[in-house]
C-alpha cells in the first residue's frame, strides 16, 4: 500500500508503554489521512474530558507526505478542545509529518497521564519515553535549543504546562497547532515535547505520473496572482491581506465595535517587509514560502495575528505586534484567542491598553498570574464570570478571526456552522467573496451561500485529510490533487470521491459534537453583529446583519446538510457513502 507506511505508534503515558500497530486499510480508504484519521479514531473517546486518562491526542500524516506533491508536508493534530469542548483538529506545517513518515509511521496516538514530566523520542523504529524534569518551566525557544535541531520537535511552553485553555503546540520553532488549546492537552498528560527523526524513504506507486501532476500544479501556482503575484502570498505572506481587508472596511476593530482601523497601514505586509527586511521561509517541500522572517531572525506575524494585536486592540505599533507574536510563540499561546481575550478585557475595563500594557498582559496570561489567570480561561469564560457574556466575540467559545462577518455574509454563516467554533478556515468564503476565486459573488447577500459554504467545508475537510496546504487551492483544485494521490497510492480517486470523504469526516465531527450536547443554540453569532453597524461613509456601508435573513439561510444550510431542525446529526445520519 504505497502512500502509507502501514504502521502507526500507540503510546500509553500512564503505563509508560507503547506498541506498533497496523494502520487500518479501511481507515485509509474512507478517511484518507490527517484530519479524517484523527476524527475517526477519537470517536469512541469524545465524551471524555480533555484531561481524562482516556482522551488521546493524535498526530496524523497524510498519503502525500514525504512525496514531491507540492505543499503536502503538513500534519493534523486532533483531540477534544479544552477551550470549546468540541472535537478539534489543527493543520500544521513544518517538518514533523515528513520525519514521522520517514521514520516509518503514519500516525502517533498518545493517551494516558504521566506521573512525571516526560518527552517522547522517536528515531526511525526506536521509541523511548524520557524524563523531562530539566525542561519543565522552560518556554519553547529554550526547550528547542536543549533538544537540538537534528530532527523535528513539537513543544509546549509554560502556557501548556499551566493549563491555559488556548495553549498551542509549537513545531520546529514557529509552526503552531495554534487554535483550541491542544497544548493544554499535552500539558495535562505532562508531555513536554516530542522529538522525531526519520531516514527512510516514502514509496510512490507511479513516480512518472506524480511528476506530471506536480508540474501541472506548479504551472497553476506560478500563474496565480494571489500566490506568486506582485502583491501575493509568496511576496508578503498572509499579511498581504491587511490592505485588502482594510479597503473592504471589514477589519475587526476594538473588539468588533467597529470594522475599520485608520492606522492599519502601519503594520501591513509592505510595512513589515520594509521595516524588517524580510526574507522568505516555509514548510518542507513548499514552493510558496509564505512565512516571513526579519533580517535579525524575527518571525513575522501572520495576518490574523497582526490584525488582532493591531486593529482589534486599537494598536498601530508594529514593533509591539511583532513582540506579541514572539511572546505567544515562546509561551505557546494561540495568538487569535490571546489578542481577542485581551480586547474583551479592554472593553470590559473601559481602557484601551498601551503597547507596553498589551505585552504585559500576554505574559500574565502565559504565566497565569494576576488578571492573566482569569484571562487564560478565554474570553467567553472571562466575560461570563464578569456578568457580561455579550462582550465575548466567539462562536462555540472560539474567538472569531480577522474578518468582520458584517462585511462578508458567507463568512458569517461559516463561522456558525464550523464544527470547531468560530473559524475562518473551515470554508474560507473570503476566497469568492473578497478574492473573487473561483467566481465573484455578492458579499452582502446570503443568496446561494448555504450551498457554497457546505461544498467549501467538504472540500477543505478533504484538503486537511490530504494534509495539503489550503493556499495552493487559490490556484489548483482537487482535480489536480486527485491525479497526485492516484499516482502515489495507485488508487482511483476522482473529485467526487474525495469530496465524499470530506463530507464523511464533516458529518462525523458534527455527530461527535451532538454527543456532547451541541445543537442549533450553539450555531449563532454574538448579538453585536445583528444590532450595530460596523462602518459607514459616502462610499461604503457595513450595516448590521438582518437576523431573519441569517436564520433563513441557516435553516437552508441544515436542510442541504440533512441535519434535523436543531442542527443535530444522529449516528444513523452519518452518510456520504
Amino acid at each position: 500500500m504505497t502512500g502509507y507506511t502501514g504502521k502507526s505508534i500507540r503510546i500509553d503515558l500512564s503505563e509508560g508503554v507503547w506498541d506498533i500497530f497496523e494502520t487500518p486499510p479501511e481507515l485509509c480508504e474512507k478517511y484518507i489521512g490527517g484530519r479524517g484519521f484523527g476524527v475517526a479514531l477519537i470517536r469512541e473517546h469524545i465524551t471524555k474530558p480533555f484531561d481524562s486518562e482516556d482522551m488521546p491526542i493524535i498526530f496524523a500524516s497524510g498519503p502525500l507526505v514525504g512525496t514531491s506533491a507540492p505543499t503536502s508536508g503538513r500534519l493534523s493534530v486532533v483531540s477534544r478542545s479544552p477551550l470549546t469542548s468540541t472535537v478539534f483538529d489543527c493543520s500544521v506545517g513544518g517538518r514533523f509529518a515528513t520525519e514521522l513518515k520517514r521514520a516509518g509511521f503514519d500516525m502517533l496516538i498518545i493517551s494516558g497521564l504521566s506521573r512525571e514530566w516526560v518527552t517522547i523520542d522517536i528515531q526511525d523504529g526506536n521509541i523511548s519515553i524520557k524524563d523531562a524534569g530539566g525542561l519543565y518551566g522552560r518556554n519553547v525557544e529554550e526547550t528547542a535549543a536543549i533538544l537540538g535541531d537534528d530532527g523535528s520537535t513539537a513543544i509546549i511552553g509554560r502556557a501548556g504546562e499551566r493549563g491555559v485553555r488556548f495553549a498551542s503546540i509549537v513545531f520546529d520553532g514557529h509552526y503552531l497547532a495554534g487554535r483550541g488549546g491542544l497544548g493544554a492537552v499535552m500539558g495535562a498528560k505532562r508531555l513536554k515535547a516530542i522529538k522525531i527523526r526519520g531516514t527512510g524513504e516514502v514509496k510512490v506507486a507511479d513516480p512518472g505520473a506524480l511528476k506530471k501532476a506536480r508540474e501541472e500544479i506548479m504551472r497553476l501556482l506560478r500563474a496565480s496572482p494571489a500566490v506568486f503575484g506582485e502583491f501575493g502570498l509568496s511576496e508578503f505572506g498572509t499579511a498581504a491581506l491587511v490592505d485588502l481587508i482594510h479597503a473592504r472596511r471589514m477589519e475587526p476593530t476594538e473588539n468588533f465595535r467597529k470594522s475599520v482601523f485608520p492606522k492599519s497601514g502601519q503594520y501591513s505586509g509592505y510595512s513589515m517587509k520594509t521595516a524588517y527586511h524580510t526574507k522568505k521561509k516555509g514548510c518542507r517541500g513548499c514552493p510558496i514560502l509564505c512565512k516571513k522572517v526579519g533580517r535579525a531572525g524575527e518571525v513575522m506575524p501572520e495576518f490574523e495575528t497582526v490584525s488582532h494585536f493591531g486593529a482589534l486592540n486599537g494598536n498601530s505599533d508594529l514593533q509591539s505586534i511583532v513582540e506579541a507574536n514572539r511572546l505567544c510563540n515562546d509561551y505557546g499561546l494561540d495568538t487569535i484567542t490571546t489578542a481577542s481575550t485581551i480586547a474583551c478585557y479592554s472593553e470590559f475595563s473601559g481602557k484601551r491598553l498601551s503597547p507596553e500594557e498589551l505585552l504585559r498582559h500576554v505574559v500574565l496570561i502565559g504565566e497565569r498570574q494576576g488578571i492573566g489567570d482569569a484571562l487564560s480561561e478565554g474570553s467567553r469564560r472571562f466575560a461570563e464570570s464578569k456578568g457580561v457574556p455579550e462582550l465575548s466575540m466567539t462562536v462555540k467559545g472560539l474567538e472569531l478571526p480577522a474578518y468582520d462577518p458584517r462585511g462578508a455574509y458567507g463568512m458569517a454563516l461559516s463561522y456558525v456552522t464550523s464544527n470547531r467554533g468560530g473559524c475562518h478556515l473551515r470554508a474560507y468564503p473570503i476566497s469568492y467573496e473578497i478574492l473573487r476565486k473561483p467566481v465573484a459573488v455578492d458579499r452582502f447577500s446570503f443568496v446561494g451561500k448555504a450551498r457554497m459554504v457546505k461544498i467549501s467545508e467538504d472540500i477543505n475537510t478533504v484538503i486537511d485529510s490530504l494534509t495539503a496546504c489550503k493556499f495552493v487551492f487559490f490556484a489548483a483544485s482537487l482535480e489536480e490533487y486527485a491525479k497526485a494521490i492516484n499516482a502515489v497510492t495507485a488508487r482511483e480517486y476522482d473529485v467526487q470521491s474525495l469530496v465524499r470523504a470530506g463530507e464523511r469526516t464533516w458529518l462525523l465531527e458534527r455527530h461527535l459534537n451532538t454527543l456532547n450536547g451541541f445543537s442549533r443554540k450553539d450555531d449563532d453569532l454574538p448579538e453585536r453583529f445583528f444590532r450595530d453597524a460596523g462602518y459607514s461613509d459616502e462610499n461604503v456601508t457595513i450595516p448590521p446583519i438582518r437576523r431573519k435573513d441569517f436564520d433563513d439561510t441557516l435553516d437552508r444550510y441544515y436542510r442541504i446538510r440533512g441535519y434535523d431542525e436543531e442542527g443535530r446529526v444522529t449516528e444513523e445520519d452519518e452518510r456520504a457513502d
